[in-house]
């Protein structure tokens, strides 16, 4: 099981799939299975059957989770989608940095 590069709360784009282009937060992260879920990107709808809390049953729409390889972290000082690294500062504490601004994220 691999780390992720990105994390709840992240602004990400999208760099591969039928969404390519599209940007939005990570809403939730699944890391042993290498897959995250990003607002308003790879909507799926799913049909519900009718029950007592949702009487009128229908089709819903809601996001369904993409691999993590297939989005990019936009850093938020030079607004760009950018590869990161992790260094280790002083104090011994380590941060992501994006590798075209060397500016720290975290």
């Amino acid at each position: 099981m691999s780390k992720l590069h990105v994390k709840k709360g992240d602004k990400v784009k999208v760099i591969a799939g039928k969404d390519r282009g599209k940007e939005g937060e990570i809403l939730k992260a699944f890391p042993k299975e290498n897959r995250v879920i990003v607002k308003g990107v790879n909507i799926v709808k799913k049909h519900v059957r009718p029950t007592q809390e949702n009487p009128q049953g229908g089709i819903l729409e809601k996001e369904a989770p993409i691999h993590s390889s297939n989005v990019m972290l936009v850093c938020g000082k030079c607004g760009e989608p950018s590869r990161t690294g992790k260094k280790v500062l002083d104090n011994g504490e380590k941060v992501r940095y994006c590798k075209k601004c060397e500016e720290d994220i975290d």
